[in-house]
């Protein structure tokens, strides 16, 4: 009788274990199951994902300037069933693709430009290759392939009923100083989104949790005279002499300006000989620092500067706006969402080939880490890490509660802007990070269209932290400088 009912007992705990996991919430179950779907898709699409990567690794498109990057993206978004407006801002490489109606909506923020003067092959050594002005030193072809993949899983979960609202992928040219993405949000290209959702390339995996430095750049032009250097000096009136004048008077000022500021410059133009007294010279500026209104107003010594250089040298001078960008507000809430999703996709493992071209290039950096690291998670945490980069993301930030992340695609150590950035992003170190992207993006973009808790949660945040501050941009009202590259 004893074990009966001890069997009694012992079946009945079954029985009521077996109910409460049959009392999941069916909401929980399909978010579930939304992203298992969206990884099984994932790791579909990660062979023809790192083609189109590698593709624009080798178009290597500086800003403004990325024709056949931009128009790559667009063709696979248009195959997938996006509707696409191209030319968007006044920008013929920016683009918006669309899928589904409806709340809520959700944005992913696509990058692909190069930079200049930096080349590399896919080499763990020294390789640069000829003929070749731009270089993917920051990973951007990595960029806009895993935000577009990452869009086209959330439209296929939309197409089969799985998902309910929309989803856009915004192709944002010129990050690197064009400040893209000012001009879609100055022309209300977000306006109606509930939250953006973005990434960038990196040497670790974590969430973005500190704030980057708001920056207002400007190319400086000095008009003189032209005059034999050696035979008539005096009918001459040097802008180069200008530029000199400009750069050693700023770098005077740097004692006199709050320490966090970075202000940097590269003369663009500095004549063609030196027995020519040279009429034209140009130098391009940098002014960052981590409060907006302190950038204004150091840029405004700056121009003050240029202004006097130009009086004291007796030559003319204008400069033209390039870009300027707000700081980042950090969304807590988006951040905490991100993280439990970063920390199930988790890091990237390395091949032993892998292995060897890390223990290869890292002897040539300054300060390499750990190579496990690729394959490890960062904790979130708020600790400000001495952030010293800029970016347009910032005004997005401004604009509506946003959200991202960094991935390994570089070998541990890497500094961006470097010919390692380059040389790692196109082996496929740098592809498995931009899964590791793609996987993270398209499962918190599942939680944003799932939950309008989290979303009116996210708001409240950042109209908190928004404060009564009245977004403006920094750059004014000028039109895209298309042709800053030139």
């Amino acid at each position: 009788m004893k074990q009966i009912l001890i069997l009694a007992c012992v079946l009945l705990s079954l029985q009521v274990i077996a109910q409460k996991k049959s009392k999941i919430d069916p909401a929980t179950q399909q978010v579930n199951a939304n992203k298992e779907a969206a990884l099984a898709a994932l790791n579909t699409a990660y062979e023809a994902d790192k083609k189109t990567a590698l593709q624009i690794w080798e178009y290597a498109e500086v800003g403004y300037k990325e024709v056949k990057s931009a128009a790559l993206h667009v063709q696979h978004l248009k195959d997938a069933g996006f509707t696409v407006e191209t030319g968007v801002a006044g920008i013929p490489t920016a683009f918006v693709a669309t899928y589904g109606t409806g709340s809520p909506a959700i944005g992913i923020l696509a990058e692909y430009d190069a930079l200049p003067g930096i080349n590399q092959s896919a080499s763990a050594e020294r390789d640069p290759i000829v003929g070749k002005n731009a270089g993917h030193a920051c990973g951007h072809h990595l960029f806009g392939t895993a935000s577009v993949s990452a869009g086209i899983a959330i439209k296929e979960l939309i197409a089969a009923g799985k998902l309910k609202g929309t989803i856009k992928v915004f192709g944002t040219p010129a990050e690197e100083g064009g400040s893209g993405k000012v001009f879609l949000v100055r022309a209300g290209l977000f306006n109606n989104l509930d939250a953006v959702i973005h990434w960038h390339p990196d040497d670790v995996n974590a969430i973005t949790t500190t704030s980057a430095l708001a920056n207002k750049s400007a190319k400086f032009k000095f008009y003189g005279i032209s005059a034999h250097a050696a035979a008539a000096p005096d009918q001459g009136r040097s802008a180069l002499d200008a530029v000199e004048a400009m750069d050693n008077m700023v770098n005077m000022m740097r004692e006199h300006i709050p320490q966090e500021t970075r202000i940097h410059y590269v003369i663009t133009n500095g004549g063609k000989a030196p027995n020519v007294i040279p009429d034209f010279a140009e130098v391009y500026y940098y002014v960052r620092h981590p409060k907006r209104k302190d950038v204004v107003e150091i840029f405004d010594r700056v121009v003050k500067a240029a202004e006097g250089a130009a009086l004291g040298t007796g030559t003319t001078m204008k400069y033209d706006i390039i870009g300027g960008t707000h700081d980042l507000l950090i969304n807590k809430a988006l951040a905490e969402t991100m993280q439990a999703n970063l920390d199930k996709v988790g890091g990237v493992n390395y091949t032993e080939a892998e292995i060897a071209f890390a223990k290869k290039i890292q002897p040539t950096m300054v300060a390499p880490i750990d190579i496990a690291t690729a394959a490890q998670v960062k904790p979130l945490t708020y600790i400000n890490e001495g952030n010293s980069g800029s970016t347009d993301v910032g005004d997005v930030s401004y604009a509506l509660p946003t959200v991202g992340l960094r991935a390994a695609t570089w070998v541990p150590g890497t500094a961006a802007h470097s010919w390692q950035a380059v040389a790692s992003g196109g082996t496929e170190i740098g592809t498995k990070g931009m899964l590791v992207a793609s996987k993270t993006m398209a499962m918190t973009a599942i939680d944003l269209m799932s939950n309008p808790v989290l979303l009116a949660k996210a708001m409240e945040e950042f109209i908190k932290s928004k404060g009564d501050y009245k977004y403006k941009a920094l750059l004014g009202d000028i039109k895209p400088a298309l042709n800053y590259r030139d």
